[in-house]
């Protein structure tokens, strides 16, 4: 059973349900999520969090199927992480 976990991305926390055995790597995703948006926010040319957290989401997806075109597993982790940006986008709102 998926218990809630916190995550802090940009200054600000979410509860995410997540197995125990998984909530390792959903940290690990999450910082780098966070280190992501803020290299965005610091270039100073994109404002608001739902733009900052789509184009980290873009950019992230991109890094994946760079790594390996070839592989369909990149391509469901590119659609599972354009999923999740989607949910929390939809916190958001």
């Amino acid at each position: 059973m998926a218990e809630t976990t916190k995550v802090r991305i940009l200054d600000k926390d979410y509860l995410i349900a997540c197995p125990e055995e998984e909530r390792a790597a959903l940290h690990q995703s999450a910082g780098y999520l966070d280190e992501k948006m803020r290299e965005i926010r610091a270039l100073g040319k994109i404002h608001g969090l739902e733009r900052i957290a789509v184009m980290a989401a873009l950019n992230i997806a991109h890094e994946v199927l760079q790594k390996d075109s070839l592989n369909s597993n990149s391509q469901n982790i590119a659609l599972l992480l354009a999923a999740k940006v989607d949910e929390a986008l939809q916190e958001l709102s």
